[in-house]
Order: structure tokens, then C-alpha cells, then sequence
């Protein structure tokens, strides 16, 4: 896993293209996080640094990471977090990562809880079909049906599609597109589907699988190039026409000789 960054869902709006397209993104506020700690290979096995994230109140602590932030002179971090890297000489405690992790990049992967939605039956949580609605059918027309087997095993196996909590769990969306970078404000406008609701953290990182397609900014640009290119050959056409045409007319136009009365 590389190093990511954790921000807040603010919400959604539309970004204008230059070409007049409007693009749905998602705005997520990036907080910059703070290198706390590196971890050698020589302590614990593996190379990795920790990075806090957010600010918290100093009374909201408990005296073990109380002391921890004391030993390490900086203020309290609501969220630590560790990231494996190869080289630990590039890091150094104290340092600040941002926005300009992710300067060369085109698409991330973003983590976070999903939207809650309560109790749900297996019809709307597991996409189940109703029995049919007709005479004998009872008061049974959106039950989940029979959940067990015979004496033997004699029990329901674990991970059965049933009733129960809908949504409220850690997912995964790839390959998410970067439309535009707000490094002063520390703002990222991201299209596509972001999981989770409003004011929500989000883990972000570098996209894992190689992705070979154009983006919508890539894609705008080839249009607007491809525009520019028929109006100019529109131009030279025209220019073209006119020439023989005025040509035409001189060649036509003959001196006149003067009729003598």
C-alpha cells in the first residue's frame, strides 16, 4: 500500500470544461498530514512511517498518547496512520505531506464507510423476488423464505442472505478521475461515485491497477483541437472559392470599344 491522504466529503457541484462541458465532481477537503514517526527495519521488521492526520482536543486524550505527542513535540493528531515504504532515508520526522502527493496523477482509489441505511428485508438488501400476489399466498409476499436445512446440520450457515444492516461497511472505489487540484485551499475535485455521506473521512491513495484510458480533460482538449482544426480548413475553403471566382469575373470583363454616332 503507498502512501495516502485522509480528507473530509464536503459534498458535490459541477466544474466547467473550457470546451463549455459540465463535469459532476465531488469536493473533498484534504488536511495535510505530519511524518510522527519512522520505523526501521531494525525496530520492528519492516520499513514505514507514521503520519497523523486531523486535530483533536488535548483533554480528549489519554495520558499514554498524551506522553506520546509530548515526546515528539508536536500537537495532538486525531487519526495515526502507517504507510510501508522502501527507502526510509526519503522521510524525515516533523515533515508535511499534501495535495502535491498525488501532482502527476490521474486517477485514485478512495476508502470510506458507506451510507447507512438501517434494517433492511433481503428484498431491498439482497435484491431477492417477492412471492406472487395472489390468493393463497397469505401475508407472506416479501418474506425471505425457509433459512435452515434437515436435522442435519440442523442450523443456519454463517454468511446466509437474511435480513439485517444495510450498508454502514468499508468499501473500495477505483480508478476515480481528478478534474482539478485546489492546493491553496487544500481542496480535490474528484468524478465519480465517493462512498460514504457528507462530512465524512475518506482514505485516499494512488490508483493500483494501470489504467490506459483518456480522461475527460484529455478528451475535451481532443475535441476542442479537432474543432479548431474544421474551422480553420472552413477558412482556407473559403478563401479558396473566392479566389477563382474573382478571377473568373476579370477574365470576363473585356475593354469595350466606343460606338461612333
Amino acid at each position: 500500500m503507498g502512501i495516502g491522504l485522509i480528507g473530509k466529503k464536503i459534498g458535490m457541484t459541477r466544474e466547467f470544461l473550457d470546451s463549455g462541458v459540465s463535469v459532476p465532481v465531488t469536493v473533498l477537503a484534504v488536511e495535510r498530514g505530519r511524518i510522527l514517526d519512522i520505523i526501521t527495519n531494525e525496530k520492528r521488521g519492516y520499513n514505514a512511517i507514521q503520519v497523523g492526520f486531523g486535530k483533536i482536543k488535548n483533554s480528549k486524550l489519554t495520558k499514554q498518547m498524551k506522553g506520546f505527542f509530548k515526546k515528539k513535540s508536536t500537537e495532538p493528531r486525531k487519526i495515526l496512520k502507517e504507510f510501508r515504504v522502501n527507502d526510509v532515508t526519503d522521510y524525515k520526522e516533523g515533515n508535511e505531506i499534501g495535495l502535491e502527493l498525488f501532482k502527476d496523477q490521474k486517477f485514485l482509489d478512495i476508502t470510506s464507510k458507506t451510507i447507512g441505511k438501517g434494517f433492511a428485508g433481503v428484498i431491498k438488501r439482497h435484491n431477492f423476488s417477492g412471492l406472487r400476489a395472489t390468493h393463497g399466498v397469505s401475508v407472506s409476499h416479501r418474506a425471505a423464505g425457509s433459512t435452515g436445512q434437515n436435522q442435519d446440520p440442523g442450523k443456519v450457515f454463517k454468511g446466509k442472505k437474511m435480513a439485517g444492516h444495510m450498508g454502514n461497511k468499508l468499501r473500495t472505489v477505483q480508478n476515480l478521475e481528478i478534474i482539478k487540484s485546489d492546493l491553496e485551499n487544500n481542496l480535490i475535485y474528484v468524478k465519480g461515485s465517493v462512498p460514504g455521506a457528507k462530512n465524512t473521512f475518506v482514505f485516499i491513495q494512488k490508483n493500483k491497477k494501470n489504467i490506459k484510458r483518456f480522461t475527460t480533460l484529455e478528451k475535451a482538449k481532443r475535441l476542442q483541437a479537432d474543432i479548431a482544426k474544421i474551422g480553420t480548413k472552413k477558412k482556407v475553403d473559403k478563401k479558396t472559392q473566392k479566389m477563382p471566382e474573382t478571377a473568373s469575373k476579370a477574365e470576363g470583363k473585356q475593354p469595350t470599344e466606343k460606338k461612333n454616332k
